[in-house]
């Protein structure tokens, strides 16, 4: 009267494997779900109960026997609805009303009380930790296959109610069900799924008009994974430029759009099975700082996170809370995001690159021709106080997006096409992947290059000449010095340039950010 079924939950991000022991005995009615449950997993007693009743089966909570389920290991709080399934099968292994051997056997999935198994969040996380753990056969439901079939080397199985899931399983045992086949087959890893994957339309570069200098700011950015600010009065365009920007950003690499997937699958944000282009997030200036960074009640990803391997856009970055904007210090250094609460630690990733868009001023208009400036002096220095300066020191790109006179407004698009400028960000990246390659480090962009890949860039004398008097002159920070290297390094890539030239430093220099009030 004891089985034991296999399960899987989301710890954090990563995958954590669960025995379900289920034991049966005579007694009083009674049936109990121990190991740390949470609620949602106590009224699982509920909907296993109900499923099981509409399978043609006995409930346990209506039989005069004492039920109990174990999820192990014990000291590991559990969470959510991942283990219906594996609680109802385990059940009738149990009752011995079924018969099949659960080795190697995963299974995920939420019983609805009809017998219907409803997705659950995380299931390629789960899937990949079941392949790593030896199990060979994942049962997920019908709604999560798609996902979960993105792992190599392990079965998938797409189940769409109780019934036809225990028919595949106990072929043999149908005597309570009605007689009809089982259409569950096995998905296994096919090469050839990633090229049906559709990409969402995106905005293309070549709809905006003007900004020609912004656009040439974006394209370097794409290239090296620098970050920017765009600073100018409202309705230029720099919203535009921001969405636009995502357009020239290469897809993603195989691995990498399986870790942004994953995230995105456990935080609930997953509209198609796998994301092929890089993120973009673009939380509002009213965001909790919770919701931005990460946390809450339990501790979940939050929009830094969301934007790994692509872009965060904060518009209107100075309305957005201080705690908000200083946490940003460490991911744009680090590129992961430590979290420390209460209930424990937590560090995930946070590789992205950030897109910041502000106004001069409050009203918007200072410094413009179009309309004057109606902020006091004391607006001007409430809202210079608002931005960081350590973040803006950590910012490659700033640039100016002024406004666009009428008549090129209502002419025809005459830029480049972002896929003409794509291809130029591709090569770009490309000689940067070899020279890192070459260095031996785990760098992978020009922006992620610590001070051990700088030391590897040699400069001419009269360019190391030139950045040493230009960064006296502006009195910059060592990480600005840093930076500004990093910045004409990406330049001199976009030209295919093998050295860092006096002309690449210049341009370099001219994307510094000025904030002037």
């Amino acid at each position: 009267m004891f089985s034991r079924v296999f399960s899987a939950q989301i710890n954090l991000l990563k995958g954590q494997i669960i025995s379900i022991e289920t034991d049966i005995s005579s007694g009083l009615n009674h049936f109990s779900i121990v190991g740390l449950p949470d609620k949602a997993i106590d009224e699982a007693k509920d909907r296993v109960g109900s499923a099981l009743k509409n399978a043609n089966f006995s409930s346990p909570k209506h039989t005069n026997q004492k039920t109990i389920v174990s999820l192990a290991p014990a000291e590991i709080k559990k969470e959510g609805p991942y283990f219906d399934v594996a609680i109802a099968l385990g059940y009738l292994l149990s009752k011995e009303e079924i018969s099949f051997d659960p080795q190697n056997k995963i299974f995920l999935g939420e019983l609805g009380l009809n017998g219907e198994v409803k997705p659950v969040k995380g299931v390629l996380i789960l899937a990949r930790t079941a392949r790593e753990a030896g199990f060979e056969e994942v049962y997920v439901p019908f709604g999560n296959a798609r996902e979960a079939a993105l792992i190599e080397g392990i079965k998938i199985f797409p189940v769409k109610d109780l019934r036809e899931l225990i028919m595949h399983l106990d072929a043999d045992n149908q005597k309570n069900l009605l007689e009809e086949n089982s259409e569950i087959l096995a998905q296994v890893y096919d090469e050839s799924i990633w090229d049906s994957f559709i990409p969402e339309a995106i905005f293309d570069l070549s709809e905006i008009r003007g900004q020609e200098s912004a656009k040439r700011g974006l394209e370097i950015a794409a290239a090296g994974g620098h970050n920017i600010l765009m600073f100018g009065p409202p309705g230029t365009g720099k919203t535009m430029l921001a969405r636009a920007f995502t357009s020239l950003l290469p897809n993603l690499s195989k691995e990498d759009a399986l870790d942004v997937t994953g995230i995105h699958s456990v935080a609930g944000t997953l509209k198609s099975a796998i994301f092929i282009r890089p993120p973009f997030r673009a939380p509002h200036h009213t965001s909790s700082y919770s919701s931005v960074v990460g946390g809450g009640s339990t501790i979940n990803p939050g929009e830094i996170t969301l934007a790994h391997k692509g872009v965060l856009f904060l518009d209107e970055f100075p309305e957005f809370d201080r705690r908000v904007v200083e946490s940003l210090r460490q991911p744009l250094e680090d590129r992961i995001i430590n979290i420390a609460r209460s209930k424990g630690v937590a560090q995930f990733p946070a590789n992205f690159i950030l897109i910041l868009a502000m106004n001069p001023c409050p009203c918007g208009f200072y410094g413009t021709k179009k309309k004057p400036c109606v902020c006091t002096a004391s607006d001007l220095s409430k809202y210079k106080r608002k931005i960081s300066g350590p973040l803006i020191d950590r910012i490659d790109i700033s640039l100016n997006v002024e406004s666009i006179d009428y008549d090129k407004l209502s002419e025809a698009p005459t830029g480049e096409r972002s896929d003409t400028v794509k291809q130029r960000i591709i090569k770009a990246r490309d000689l940067q992947k070899k020279r890192f390659e070459s260095f031996e480090t785990k760098s992978k962009m020009n922006a992620e290059m610590n001070v051990k890949d700088l030391d590897k860039i040699i400069l001419e004398p009269s360019v190391k000449n030139l950045l040493n008097d230009s960064a006296k002159k502006l009195n910059l920070s060592a990480r600005s010095y840093h930076r500004i290297i990093k910045l004409a390094r990406t330049i001199a890539d976009l030209e295919g340039s093998d050295e860092i030239k006096q002309n690449h430093i210049l341009e370099a220099f001219q994307y510094r950010p000025k904030m002037v009030f």
